[in-house]
């Protein structure tokens, strides 16, 4: 069995990357880039083809998504999905201006109709719960349609809409991460990284999400060396150990006279 790996047009929704079930079709072909129609379990989308795989173990966790292959993109198709992404930026100016008389504290990120117009999702972020069945109310009586309100977090904000990160590359969040994973001061601790905010925060105000990535390799690595404020004794020289380098591998220790001596780490 051949697979289609799709991402779709345009989503406000984290998963946007899908495997499907394709059975070749007579007469047409499907290349990289060939955008299609699919239907999932609520709705149809216009989806792009990103690449062809086969039948194996890693694609058992993205299979979850029943998602059924329709028909390559008509010219109509692509015509509606560009008025679909159109009449999707009106909405989110309208919506703000809305939220804005009712004086909610929402501030609007993102909005997509879905290929057949039977949905309307739009995300926003607030930093508490908010109230907005006055604001359903109002968007419902405008779109006739089914509308979801969808309150995102800052770092999903940053996933959306991009950016360059403090390495001077675009954002992970935005360009390969499919999830979040925790991410605690204790990596950055672990790291021996000064605990300045504006050096460990991203640019969505949370810790950045590459603390994680060699925090792994530290904790390994400090297991070859003697603890900090350990009393340690080298030769005929002890002292406490006051500071590690791992990428040196050397760490220093404090002599009873205050004298500071780097030492080469043996384990």
């Amino acid at each position: 069995m051949k697979f289609l790996i799709i991402k779709y047009s345009n989503s406000c929704l984290k998963k946007e990357i899908v495997a499907i079930k394709f059975q070749s079709l007579k007469g047409e072909k499907i290349e990289i880039g060939t955008k299609i129609v699919v239907e999932t379990e609520s709705n149809f989308r216009l989806a792009e083809v990103i690449k062809f795989e086969v039948d194996h173990n890693i694609l058992n966790a993205i299979l979850e998504a029943k998602t059924k292959f329709i028909r390559i993109a008509t010219t109509d198709d692509l015509n509606q999905q560009k008025k679909n992404d159109f009449d999707s930026t009106e909405v989110l100016v309208y919506s703000q201006s809305k939220a804005n008389e009712l004086k909610l504290e929402m501030r609007f990120v993102d909005s997509f109709y879905t290929f057949d117009r039977k949905q309307l999702f739009i995300s926003y972020v607030a930093d508490t719960r908010v109230d907005f069945r006055e604001l359903a109310k109002i968007l419902a009586q405008k779109y006739k349609t089914r509308i979801e309100l969808r309150q995102i977090g800052v770092r999903d904000k940053a996933q959306k809409i991009g950016g360059i990160g403090p390495c001077g590359l675009f954002l992970c969040c935005n360009t390969f991460l499919t999830d979040f994973s925790s991410v605690s001061i204790g990596m950055a601790k672990n790291q021996f990284l000064a605990l300045n905010p504006t050096k460990i925060n991203g640019i969505c105000g949370r810790l950045l999400c590459c603390l994680k990535y060699e925090d792994e390799n530290y904790t390994n690595l400090k297991k070859n060396f003697p603890n900090i404020g350990k009393m340690v004794k080298i030769g005929n020289m002890e002292g406490k150990v006051t500071e590690i380098n791992i990428l040196n591998n050397t760490y220093k220790i404090e002599l009873k006279n205050k004298e500071v001596v780097e030492i080469k780490n043996e384990n």
